[in-house]
């Protein structure tokens, strides 16, 4: 486990990152009341959020930002296993913060957050989405950041002000969607599916099937959600793990392209080469 802390201005960001071999359970809290954002990144760790006698499970979370409040009587529980990681990047400012905070943030949070500015219990849970691809790129960014000292401040400074661009536009852009609650679960539930799925994916018309939704509503509200169509998605996300197995060196250039459903080893490295700017045989 690693946990990396940086304050900016009246922000903290912790960085946080952890795999294992074996289950290990590792718990934190916050020493007073905050509102922070959740980036969950790659791994897809369990999260048990614990106060008094309730417990709130998140079973899936790859590709989550999660906002909240919590006090110190909240304990926040991540699971890691062997084929759940840990990648969380948290930008949280104490409630004492809020009228401080420069460039109107204050007031962005008070209007989109106002139950988390306002809270009614020990832990308030916010507005929730999986992010879009220019977040999913961001927080990517911080776990391949090699800056150190003022760089890596002004690396951090200027990635998190996006990040929580990127997460304030989302969520108001969310909050006037047509896509109803119902519907979008249903397009949630088609990104796990495609997830867990990655060597041998549904088609569209078994993706719709599985989900209850008509391929027209899925093709079109699933690229209105998440920014892509949904086999642009999985590209991307197969992709991005075959990149994680060759970097982590948990599998071969060959091995990797087989894990994710390519059969064609050329065009694998193309696809490759045409997201990252390098070929996969080129990582090291």
């Amino acid at each position: 486990m690693t946990r990396d802390f940086i304050d900016i201005n009246d922000f903290t960001i912790l960085v946080e990152e952890a795999t294992s071999t074996n289950v290990v359970v590792d718990a934190c809290y916050f020493d007073e009341p905050v509102v922070a954002v959740a980036f969950y990144g790659s791994g897809n760790v369990d999260l048990n959020v614990k106060y008094g006698s309730k417990t709130k499970a998140f079973n899936y979370t790859k590709g989550l930002a999660l906002s909240f409040y919590a006090d110190s009587n909240v304990e926040f529980e991540h699971t890691v296993s062997p084929k759940k990681p840990l990648r969380c990047v948290l930008i949280a400012t104490a409630l004492r913060n809020l009228e401080n905070l420069p460039n109107e943030e204050g007031e962005i949070f008070s209007s989109l957050l106002n139950e988390l500015v306002n809270p009614s219990d020990h832990y308030v849970e916010g507005p929730k989405f999986f992010m879009t691809p220019d977040m999913d790129r961001i927080v990517d960014s911080v776990f391949n950041m090699q800056y150190h000292g003022k760089t890596k401040m002004m690396f951090f400074r200027s990635q998190m002000t996006a990040l929580l661009s990127h997460f304030f536009g989302q969520l108001a852009t969310l909050q006037t969607e047509k896509i109803n609650t119902a519907e979008r679960d249903k397009l949630y539930r088609a990104k796990e599916i495609l997830i867990d799925n990655l060597d041998n994916p549904p088609s569209l018309s078994e993706l719709s099937r599985k989900i209850g939704l008509n391929s027209y509503s899925l093709k079109k509200n699933f690229k209105e959600l998440f920014g892509v169509p949904v086999f642009k998605y999985l590209q991307n996300e197969r992709l991005k793990t075959a990149h994680e197995l060759i970097s982590s060196q948990e599998a071969t250039v060959q091995e990797a392209a087989w894990h994710v459903g390519y059969d064609s080893l050329s065009s694998f490295s193309n696809a490759f080469e045409k997201k990252f700017g390098y070929r996969p045989s080129q990582i090291k």
